[in-house]
C-alpha cells in the first residue's frame, strides 16, 4: 500500500523523561506496530513536552531521547514505514502553540481533568509550571500540525483530544472553512496498567515502572514485590483476583488467556498461593522482555543509527508541520510575505 493512500493519519508519541515501559507496551506500543503497514503513522519524540516539569533537570530529557528511540525499534516500530521525529525540530509546534493559546482560557485548561489530576500527583499547587499547565494546547499543535486523524491513546488523555477538537472547531468557524481536520481516539483493549505496589498506574515519573530494557534481577525483583490480596495468608484460603496486580499483569501479558482463567479461579477457591501465581507472571514477563531488551542495547550500540533515523523523520515532518502552520496563520492574516 502506498503511503499516500493509506486511510488514516496517526499520531502518536511519548514524552523523553525516561525508557519506556510495560505500561506504554500493552497501552499503545503494540498498536503502533499493527498500524504501521496499514496506516501513514508518525511517532512523536516530545522531548519540549518533557521539560514542562522537568526544566530543573535538563539533562533527564535530553539523555532520554536515545533511549525512547532505542525502544521503539526493539519493539518492532520499521522507520521505513513510520516517521519518528523529535519534538523540538519542529519549530512550527511551538508557534501553532502560541497562536493556539489565545483561544484557550486559564480557567479551561484548569478545568481539564488529565491537568488536575497531574497537578495533584506532582505537588504542584499553585506553583505549576506555565508550560505545564499549557501543555494540553501543545499536545493540540503537535496533533493539528500533522493533520491527524487517529489518535492512539488511554482512558486518561481522552480530555486531551477533547480540547483539540475545540481549537480545530474555534480555527475553522474563524477561518469560516475546514482549514484543521478533527481527530478521535484510538483506546487500547487493555486497560491501564498500574505499578506494581496498585497504588497508582504505572509511570516514568513516579518511578514505578518496569522498563523495557529491565534485566532479569530488575524483573524478578519487581514481581516479587507485587501487591496481591493482603488477606490471603494461607494458600488453602480463597484469595481475590478484582485489584491483584499480579493477575492484572496475567491479563495483559500471558498468551494463554484460558489457563489465566484457571488460575483465577483456583485462587478464588482456594489452593493456589501467591509465590506461584508470580513464577508465572515472572516466567511471562522474562521471555516477553528478553528479545526486546536484546534488540534494544544492539541499537544503543549504534548511537549514529538512531540520530540518522530521528533527522530524517524530523525532517520530512518539518516540511509538513510548516504547511500547516502557514495555513493558520493565514487565519490571522499574518502571511504578509
Amino acid at each position: 500500500m502506498n503511503i499516500a493512500t493509506k486511510p488514516e493519519i496517526i499520531l502518536t508519541g511519548d514524552r523523553a523523561t525516561g525508557p519506556l515501559h510495560l505500561g506504554h507496551y500493552v497501552g499503545s506500543l503494540q498498536q503502533r506496530v499493527l498500524l504501521q503497514s496499514q496506516h501513514q503513522q508518525t511517532i512523536l519524540v516530545a522531548d519540549m513536552q518533557g521539560l514542562t516539569d522537568n526544566a530543573h533537570n535538563p539533562a533527564k530529557v535530553s539523555s532520554n531521547i536515545l533511549n525512547v528511540v532505542a525502544d521503539y525499534l526493539a519493539v518492532g516500530i520499521d522507520p521505513d514505514q513510520t516517521t519518528i521525529c523529535l519534538q523540538s525540530q519542529l519549530p512550527a509546534l511551538a508557534e501553532l502553540t502560541m497562536y493556539y493559546s489565545n483561544l484557550v482560557s486559564i480557567a479551561r485548561l484548569e478545568r481539564n481533568p488529565t491537568v488536575k489530576t497531574e497537578i495533584q500527583s506532582k505537588g504542584f499547587d499553585r506553583s505549576i509550571p506555565a508550560g505545564f499547565l499549557t501543555y494540553p494546547i501543545s499536545q493540540a499543535a503537535d496533533i493539528t500540525a500533522f493533520n491527524a486523524t487517529l489518535i492512539p491513546v488511554g482512558d486518561d488523555q481522552l480530555p486531551m483530544i477533547e480540547q483539540t477538537n475545540e481549537i480545530v472547531r474555534k480555527i475553522n468557524h474563524l477561518a469560516n472553512k475546514k482549514v484543521l481536520t478533527e481527530c478521535r481516539p484510538l483506546l487500547s483493549n487493555a486497560p491501564r496498567l498500574p505499578s506494581t505496589d496498585g497504588k497508582n498506574k504505572m509511570s516514568k515519573t513516579m518511578g514505578n515502572t518496569i522498563n523495557l530494557g529491565a534485566s532479569e534481577q530488575e524483573i524478578s525483583a519487581a514481581v516479587k514485590a507485587m501487591y496481591t490480596d493482603p488477606n490471603h495468608l494461607r494458600v488453602q484460603d480463597p484469595g481475590q483476583v478484582e485489584g491483584n496486580v499480579v493477575f492484572t499483569y496475567l491479563d495483559a501479558f500471558h498468551q494463554d488467556k484460558n489457563t489465566v482463567e484457571q488460575l483465577k479461579s483456583q485462587y478464588r477457591h482456594g489452593g493456589l498461593g501467591d509465590g506461584t501465581t508470580k513464577k508465572i507472571l515472572e516466567e511471562c514477563l522474562q521471555e516477553l522482555l528478553r528479545p526486546i531488551r536484546h534488540k534494544r542495547a544492539e541499537y544503543l550500540n549504534d548511537k549514529a543509527q538512531l540520530l540518522a533515523i530521528l533527522k530524517r523523520g524530523s525532517q520530512t515532518s518539518k516540511e509538513q508541520t510548516e504547511q500547516t502552520l502557514l495555513d493558520v496563520k493565514a487565519v490571522f492574516g499574518l502571511n504578509i510575505f
